[in-house]
C-alpha cells in the first residue's frame, strides 16, 4: 500500500455515517445501538457537553470504564467542537489531578465513586458531572447537534502518554489524525460491514480508541469489554461472534494458556498486537490456539499514532520484524545527521506524514525535542516524530526493532515512566530516594523493580500501602529492595546504570 501525499479526512464525528442505519454499531451487554442510534445519541451528548463546558474549545475530561457514554466520547466532543481528555480508568488520584489540572480541562464526567477519590483535589476552573446523567442524555430523545464542520487541522483529542521523564504528557491529536488513523487500519486490515470487534483495551490509549474508530469506518460492529479474566474475553468471543481482537503481549501469553473450545476460537479472523513485541514461541502458540485467524504484529507511538505493521503472510517466515509502513505513514531509517541509514545499518526510526500528531500540550520544550523537521529524503516533508527507537531495515524494507534510547519501561502494555514511580515512593515521606526500572518479565515483558533509600527504620508495609494507594496496578512494583547508600555519577546525579546491574547481580 502506497501512503498517500494529501489524504484526504473528514471530521472524525462523520464516522457515524458509514454503517447501514440499522447495522448494529456498538454492543454492550444486551444493548445493540445501531449506526442510526450512534448518530443520534452522539449529537445529543455532543449538546449536552457543550452546554456543560460552556463553549467551544474547551477540554472535557471522561474518567470510566467501557460504558456507552465512554464510547461515544470521542464523536460527541468533536462535534461540539470541544476537545476530548479521555482518562486511563486504572489511575489514581495523583495521576487523574495532573492531566485534569494539565489540560484545564473544565469538565469532568465520571461516576460518584471515582469523584470521591479525587476529594477537595478537582482543579478550581473543573466542574463534575454524573456519568449517570450522561447516559440519560443519550437516551433522552432530545434534539441533538448536526455532523460538525471542523477543518482536518482542528483538535479534537489530547491523549495522555507517560515520558521518560516526570509526569505523563498531553499528545495532541487533530480530526485528521484520528480520521486517517482509522482509515489506515480499517484499510490493512481489511475490516467489512460483517466483522464485529472486541474491544478490550483501555479507551484511553490510542490502541484501545482505535478500535472503535476503524471498526465504524468500516460500517463493523464493536463489543467493548471490561474484563477481569482471561475466561471473560474467550466468552464474550462466543458471546458476540467476535471476529477482530486487538491484545499486548502478556494478555496473548494468558490467552493462549485459556481453554478455547473449537468453535469458538475458530470465530476469530485476525488477531493484532502492539505495545511489545511477540516472541516467536508465543507466536506459534498463538496460530496453534486460533487456526484460522490472521497475525499482525505492530509497532506504533502515540505521537503518530501507529507506524508500522507486518503482514500475516510474512510472520512466519520474519516473526521478529516489525514490517513496514502503514498507509498515511511514512517511515525513515535514520543516522544522527538526518541522513538515511543503509540497509541492515542502525538508525533512529522517523515517522513523517499525516499521522504526525500537533505536538505535546502546551509544552513547547518536550515536543522541540520529539517533533522535528522531517529528514530531506522525506516526501511528505514538514514535521516528524523523532521516535528515539534504534531499528534496521533489511534490503526488503522490513524493519526490526534494536533498542529503545529513553528509560521508558513498557509492561503489560503499558508505558511506565520511572519517574513517576520514583516520585510517589518520595511523597511518602518515608525514602530520602528512589530507582524504577524494568527487568525482563516473561509475562509481563518487563517487572518493575524499586531500590530505596529509606529514611530511619524501614518501614516496607508503609511504603508498600503507599504505593497502592497512590498508583495504579500496572506502575506497582514487582520487587522493593532497600539500600543504605545508593551509587552516584561524577555529577552527583544517581548513577542508575550501577543501581540496575548491582540488583540484577545480586537477585
Amino acid at each position: 500500500m502506497t501512503a498517500l501525499q494529501n489524504p484526504p479526512s473528514r471530521p472524525i464525528d462523520h464516522l457515524v455515517q458509514f454503517g447501514a442505519a440499522d447495522a448494529a454499531a456498538l454492543l454492550i451487554g444486551d444493548r445493540v445501538t445501531t449506526y442510526a442510534d450512534l448518530d443520534a445519541g452522539v449529537g445529543r451528548l455532543a449538546s449536552w457537553l457543550l452546554d456543560q463546558a460552556g463553549g467551544p474549545g474547551e477540554r472535557v475530561a471522561s474518567w470510566s470504564a467501557k460504558t456507552r457514554f465512554a464510547c461515544l466520547m470521542p464523536l460527541a466532543a468533536a462535534r461540539a467542537g470541544l476537545i476530548h481528555v479521555p482518562v486511563n480508568p486504572l489511575l489514581k488520584a495523583p495521576q487523574v489531578r495532573h492531566i485534569l489540572t494539565d489540560s484545564g480541562a473544565r469538565l469532568l464526567v465520571t461516576n460518584a465513586a471515582r469523584a470521591d477519590t479525587l476529594g477537595d483535589g478537582l482543579p478550581d476552573e473543573c466542574v463534575f458531572q454524573d456519568l449517570k446523567v450522561a447516559e440519560e442524555v443519550i437516551d433522552s430523545g432530545g434534539q441533538g447537534l448536526p455532523l460538525s464542520i471542523a477543518e482536518p487541522d482542528d483538535l479534537a483529542a489530547i491523549l495522555y502518554t507517560s515520558g521518560s521523564t516526570g509526569r505523563p504528557k498531553g499528545v495532541m491529536l487533530s480530526h485528521a489524525n484520528l480520521w486517517l488513523g482509522a482509515e489506515s487500519v480499517a484499510s490493512y486490515l481489511k475490516l467489512a460491514p460483517a466483522d464485529c470487534v472486541l474491544g478490550i483495551l483501555p479507551l484511553s490509549f490510542d490502541y484501545g480508541q482505535n478500535q472503535l474508530l476503524s471498526t465504524w469506518h468500516a460500517g463493523a460492529a464493536v463489543a467493548p469489554l471490561d474484563y477481569l479474566t482471561a475466561r471473560d474475553v474467550v466468552k464474550a468471543v462466543a458471546r458476540h461472534g467476535i471476529t477482530t481482537l486487538a491484545g499486548v503481549p502478556p494478555l496473548w501469553v494468558q490467552l493462549v494458556e485459556s481453554d478455547w473450545p473449537a468453535e469458538t476460537a475458530a470465530l476469530l479472523r485476525r488477531l493484532t498486537n502492539s505495545g511489545g513485541a511477540l516472541t516467536p514461541s508465543l507466536i506459534d502458540a498463538m496460530r496453534t490456539t486460533f487456526p484460522q485467524a490472521d497475525i499482525y504484529p505492530m509497532y506504533g507511538l502515540t505521537e503518530a499514532f501507529r507506524s508500522t505493521y507486518l503482514d500475516p503472510g510474512l510472520v512466519a517466515a520474519h516473526p521478529t520484524s516489525m514490517g513496514r509502513a502503514i498507509p498515511h505513514a511514512e517511515i525513515l531509517v535514520c543516522r544522527p545527521d538526518g541522513s538515511v541509514a543503509d540497509d541492515d545499518e542502525p538508525g533512529e526510526l522517523v515517522h513523517a506524514g499525516p499521522l504526525v500528531a500537533k505536538g505535546y500540550w502546551r509544552d513547547a520544550e518536550r515536543t522541540a525535542q520529539r517533533f522535528k523537521p522531517a529528514p530531506a529524503a522525506s516526501r511528505y516533508g514538514g514535521t516528524a516524530v523523532w521516535s528515539g527507537d534504534t531499528v534496521r531495515r533489511d534490503k526488503d524494507g522490513l524493519l526490526t526493532f534494536v533498542g529503545r534510547d529513553d528509560a521508558m519501561i513498557k509492561t503489560a502494555g503499558n508505558r511506565v515512566s520511572p519517574t513517576e514511580v520514583e516520585d510517589v515512593a518520595v511523597a511518602s515521606g518515608l525514602v530520602f530516594e528512589a530507582v524504577a526500572f524494568g527487568v525482563p518479565d516473561p509475562r509481563l515483558g518487563a517487572a518493575i523493580v524499586l531500590i530505596v533509600r529509606g529514611k530511619g527504620a524501614r518501614d516496607e508495609d508503609g511504603l508498600a500501602a503507599y504505593l497502592k494507594q497512590n498508583l495504579p496496578n500496572f506502575m506497582q512494583p514487582q520487587a522493593i529492595e532497600w539500600r543504605d547508600a545508593l551509587p552516584r555519577n561524577p555529577n552527583g546525579k544517581l548513577d542508575r546504570v550501577a543501581i540496575a546491574a548491582d540488583w540484577k547481580v545480586t537477585a
